[in-house]
């Protein structure tokens, strides 16, 4: 991983998959908790990682509110 962070130095999700985000916002947090912070139908309507990944993935907005809070969860 530091190859790959000499690359992006200034940014502290190269490298990082969105499935990970997810899979460790989760343990943190539960789906009620993410969509108290998040607000996307998403974590609220019978979530997933799977259907979040695809929510995620095809929603730029959502997806970057997903990754600040994970760096705010995270990276300090």
């Amino acid at each position: 991983m530091k190859e790959t962070n000499s690359t992006q130095p200034n940014n502290p999700l190269h490298g990082i998959k969105l499935v990970t985000i997810l899979e460790e916002l989760t343990e943190k947090y539960s789906w009620e908790d993410l969509a108290g912070q998040v607000n996307i139908n998403c974590f609220k309507s019978n979530p997933s990682i799977k259907s979040s990944l695809k929510f995620l993935r095809r929603t730029p907005w959502a997806r970057e509110k997903v990754e600040q809070l994970y760096l705010q969860s995270f990276k300090k």
